[in-house]
């Protein structure tokens, strides 16, 4: 059997996923998480085969979960679950140390296949995935959109703020000073040619940063 945890935010779409799983006779869900610390917490403590990940987590979002788990646990397969095929997150995902990327509209037909392929070692991309990464390599430095000039950090940045995180509760998440923050927050109106957080939160949603 493989075993899985499962990290989403939502019960129901747990649930769902869990039913998916299971119903394949080949894999059972070990453990589960509500949240991006919960989820590493419950890989130190279950040591499961595959961690199905949703990127948009409280506490710790999905890429620093990744990061952590590739640090602490780098044995462990990574399957990253989206509501949106958002192709910033495929790279980073990827570039992070991610070994899959699926959406959640997909789940129901792909969920299985891919955590059996992460679990033998391979890569699994939707089409959708696959293209984006592709469509970066053929770039290379050529910059084409302001999305590409911002850094992971910037990015997850980007999001807490456009979620309504104060910049203590952003410092406190990703162990940096209040200081620190605001100069993230600086680049990243001065690089996205925006003006204040409203800004920051529109362009947020407008590139399937957050899940609305």
């Amino acid at each position: 059997m493989i075993k899985v945890l499962l990290a989403d935010d939502h019960g129901i779409v747990r649930a769902g996923l869990r039913r998916i799983v299971e119903e394949s006779g080949d894999i059972e869900v070990v453990a589960e998480a509500s949240d991006g610390r919960e989820a590493v917490l419950a890989v130190r403590k279950e040591k499961p085969d595959v961690a199905v990940i949703d990127i948009s987590m409280p506490v710790l979002d999905g890429l620093e979960v990744i990061t952590q788990l590739k640090s602490e646990s780098p044995e462990v397969p990574i399957l990253v679950l989206t509501m949106h095929e958002e192709n910033q997150y495929v790279v980073r995902a990827i570039e992070t140390g991610a070994m899959g990327y699926i959406t959640k509209q997909s789940a129901p037909e792909q969920l299985v296949k891919a955590i059996r392929k992460v679990h033998s070692g391979s890569l699994f991309l939707t089409d959708e995935a696959a293209e984006a990464l592709a469509l970066r390599v053929a770039k290379g430095n050529k910059i084409q959109s302001p999305m590409d000039t911002l850094s992971t950090r910037e990015l997850q940045v980007l999001r807490r703020l456009a979620l309504g995180n104060t910049n203590r509760e952003i410092a406190s998440a990703y162990h940096i000073s209040i200081k620190t923050v605001d100069t993230y927050r600086f680049r990243l109106l001065k690089k996205l040619n925006l003006r204040n957080n409203a800004d920051l939160s529109r362009f947020a949603i407008q590139n399937n940063l957050i899940e609305t």
